[in-house]
């Protein structure tokens, strides 16, 4: 199991520092009632996490993702598939950035985020796990690494709660931040939110090039082991 950690251990470092979840649990924090409404948003972000990453293990577990105990060839095309599209994706992010003279433009639905409910933070939240192409991408990755070292059910079961811990640490932070400091987080929470806004773009071009490079190491290991 500890080679399974270590396999998705970057995969979820890079899933918790994804700039807009971030940004979004820090506003809610400065919304009334923000502490339930960011909590609520943290909650269903590790569930949708978990969703997309249990469904990944099930799907994985059919298809038969190991052979005695080596990794399914299948699961090695994946993963160099997946390398490689995270690869083009950190290039066409990188490509696009703002310059440094643009506005920083942020999502509409954080300009309303005042209004959210503490119900609509929580959907907003699994949204952005669950149903976001780039968090499903970097999840499913995280099933296939732990699916080819070929564990017992239950342990593969505990590897993916561990991802999706340390990967829901990021959107955690603001919360923990502000309920230790209270008032003195703000300034250095709305001090990091800026910063992330401004280098959203380059942020992720470099998560999705380190994962990138990553991956299509660990495929091309797989076929040639």
């Amino acid at each position: 199991m500890g080679q399974a950690l270590g396999s998705v251990l970057p995969i979820a470092v890079a899933v918790a520092i994804f700039p807009i979840p971030i940004i979004a649990s820090v506003l809610l924090l400065g919304s009334a009632r923000g502490t339930a409404k960011a909590l609520a948003f943290i909650l269903a972000w590790s569930a949708g996490l978990a969703t997309v990453g249990v469904a990944g293990l099930v799907v994985a577990a059919f298809a038969d993702a190991s052979d005695e105990s080596e990794p399914a060839t299948w699961v090695n095309a994946l993963l160099l598939a997946l390398g490689i599209l995270l690869v083009a994706l950190a290039i066409g992010q990188w490509r696009n950035r703002p310059r440094s003279d643009d506005e920083t433009q942020v999502p509409g639905w954080m300009r309303r985020i005042d209004d959210f409910t503490v119900a609509r933070a929580g959907q907003v939240g699994f949204a952005l796990s669950a149903l976001n192409p780039k968090n499903i991408l970097l999840t499913v990755a995280a099933a296939a690494e732990i699916a080819e070292h070929g564990l017992p059910a239950s342990q593969q079961a505990v590897t993916m709660l561990v991802f999706v811990l340390l990967a829901s640490a990021g959107v955690l932070t603001p919360l923990v931040l502000s309920l230790v400091l209270g008032e003195r987080s703000r300034e250095v929470l709305d001090g990091f939110r800026g910063w992330m806004a401004r280098h959203n773009a380059a942020i992720m071009a470099a998560l999705f090039l380190v994962i990138g490079a990553k991956l299509i190491g660990d495929a091309i290991s797989g076929f040639t082991g």
